[in-house]
């Protein structure tokens, strides 16, 4: 058997290309509303592995899917270090708002045993997954899980973290730096439990200037590649700079991916003419395209699927999958690309 999201990782033709889609675990299916109500709060499904690990499942048992990525978020990561967390319905991630002396209560030496249960369910996935479909683990970007710390949650314009990157820039460059380190062993575990690929999700890439950019998401995301290629040489990573622009090409350059993933306005044939040419573009559907079904979804998955025919790809959304997209659109998606 041969696993096609690897091959293509390792820069071996294969058309069409392998899919598999962010947030592809979620609801927007029957089966894990279920698991959701079981588990109690979102913390718990992310930390009771034998729930975890089925909700990882189901989306590659529904669809055929060529990946299977942990199920998790990007802010169980300051939750590990100790930093207070909750899920609030209907308001997404509530954190304390965080200041300057905060940053060194980031207390590393808490990882190990806190991130043992999200571990366990990496063990548990690649136990269970066939010889096809690959198993990826993830991170948020530093930047971006700073953005969640520094706001107190999600945000519309993050007035507070820009400032900050301005008006105290040796704090950010501090959080950033602890978050650095820590994503660099949290990443490092899921690789020794058994994660064939990292991905590292930058949402928040594209509220930096070129120059805070420079600094802020691809000098870390370096630090992070390499420090992984050191121990792990053959596992690939994937970037995701969300709304990088022009700069995707730069940041694949430096910061030494295997694969840049393209956000839903990045024209496919300008992201190939920017990256490497052995660079590995994963993307970049309209989540509402997948959301609409139909001609808008044929139409659009076709453009892309032309646009990088040749290429090295893995075929993704443009960010995370809506929650009323219906089940039977996505295994529509599925055959659209298989039968490129």
């Amino acid at each position: 058997m041969t696993k096609r999201l690897l091959c293509v990782l390792n820069r071996e033709p294969v058309w069409p290309p392998p899919i598999w889609l962010m947030r592809q675990a979620g609801r927007y299916l029957p089966e894990y509303r279920a698991i959701r109500a079981e588990a109690g709060t979102f913390i718990e499904l992310c930390t009771r592995p034998e729930l975890a690990a089925e909700v990882t499942l189901q989306p590659v048992r529904r669809f055929g899917l060529d990946a299977a990525i942990l199920f998790s978020d990007i802010l169980m990561l300051p939750w590990a270090l100790g930093y207070g967390l909750r899920f609030q319905d209907g308001e997404g991630p509530v954190l304390p708002r965080l200041e300057p002396g905060d940053i060194e209560r980031l207390d590393l030496r808490r990882l190990p045993d806190a991130i043992a249960p999200i571990l366990e369910t990496v063990q548990r996935v690649h136990t269970a997954l066939d010889d096809e479909c690959t198993l990826i683990g993830f991170a948020g970007g530093p930047f971006t899980v700073a953005c969640y710390m520094i706001e107190g949650g999600g945000s519309r314009g993050h007035a507070r973290v820009r400032a900050m990157a301005y008006r105290e820039p040796q704090h950010l460059a501090a959080l950033i730096r602890r978050l650095t380190d820590a994503t660099i062993s949290y990443c490092a575990a899921q690789a020794e439990a058994g994660a064939e690929v990292l991905m590292l999700f930058d949402t928040w890439a594209g509220l930096l200037s070129p120059r805070l950019l420079r600094q802020h998401v691809v000098g870390p995301t370096r630090n992070i590649v390499a420090a992984l290629k050191t121990r792990f040489p053959d596992v690939p990573v994937i970037g995701f700079p969300r709304l990088a622009g022009t700069l995707l090409g730069e940041y694949a350059r430096v910061t030494g991916v295997d694969a840049v993933g393209m956000d839903t306005v990045t024209d496919p044939a300008v992201a190939a003419s920017l990256v490497p040419a052995e660079t590995v573009l994963q993307g970049n559907l309209d989540p509402m395209a997948l959301c609409t079904g139909g001609l808008a979804l044929a139409t659009e998955t076709q453009a892309i699927l032309s646009a990088l025919r040749g290429r090295p790809h893995i075929f993704n959304l443009g960010h995370g999958i809506l929650p009323e997209t219906r089940p039977e659109y996505v295994a529509e998606l599925v055959r659209l690309v298989r039968s490129a």
